[in-house]
């Protein structure tokens, strides 16, 4: 894995896992930080830097999630609900790496655009299917889509900011802290010769 922001600082992270302003309603993670394997990270990027033509920006939500918080997740969220959050049984694709919570921003104002629903909403406003937003909603709700799925990324059916990137059952499940995270990148760079645009 790969830590994002080394790939492009511009990318804007409001990682809400590191704050109490979360569905838990406590700081889950120590820090904000994003590590992704580092293909899907370059994907992320070329989707950042495609939006940044018209102003425009990624704001990301989550990343990489130590396979722990994926149980807490589970045990703290009701039964009617847990189609919002992964069963620790089969791990998370969060937990390998391969998965982003992301929305868009505007780089001269620093707001989000309009979603049909907040990050993180268990309702039926955040299907990426849902009809029932604004046209401003749900045309920024498709910008998003449309560009992730052409970096090779498919939504969640239950979560317009949730993406998968392609081929992620070829990595495992880790339940690794950020700072042993970083160390295993930092290894990896090392080798190849530091990150590369």
């Amino acid at each position: 894995m790969i830590e994002l922001i080394k790939l492009d600082p511009t990318i804007k992270l409001d990682i809400r896992y590191a704050t109490a302003d979360n569905f838990v309603g406590r700081r889950v993670y120590p820090e904000a930080r994003v590590f992704l394997q580092e293909e899907a990270a370059r994907a992320v990027v070329r989707v950042h830097r495609e939006l940044g033509k018209d102003g425009l920006g990624l704001v990301i939500f989550d990343g990489y999630r130590p396979w722990s918080i994926t149980k807490l997740f589970w045990e703290v969220t009701s039964d009617d609900q847990r189609k919002f959050v992964a069963d620790p049984e089969r791990g998370s694709k969060h937990n390998r790496g391969c998965a982003v919570d992301l929305s868009i921003f505007d780089r001269d104002t620093g707001r989000e655009l309009e979603m049909p629903s907040g990050y993180d909403e268990f309702t039926e406003r955040a299907s990426p299917n849902y009809t029932g937003g604004t046209a401003e909603q749900t045309a920024n709700r498709e910008l998003l889509r449309r560009l992730m799925e052409s970096e090779g990324f498919t939504v969640n059916p239950n979560e317009w900011w949730h993406f998968d990137f392609m081929n992620w059952e070829d990595h495992p499940i880790h339940d690794v802290s950020f700072d042993e995270a970083a160390a295993m990148a930092a290894a990896v760079q090392d080798e190849k010769g530091g990150p590369r645009d």
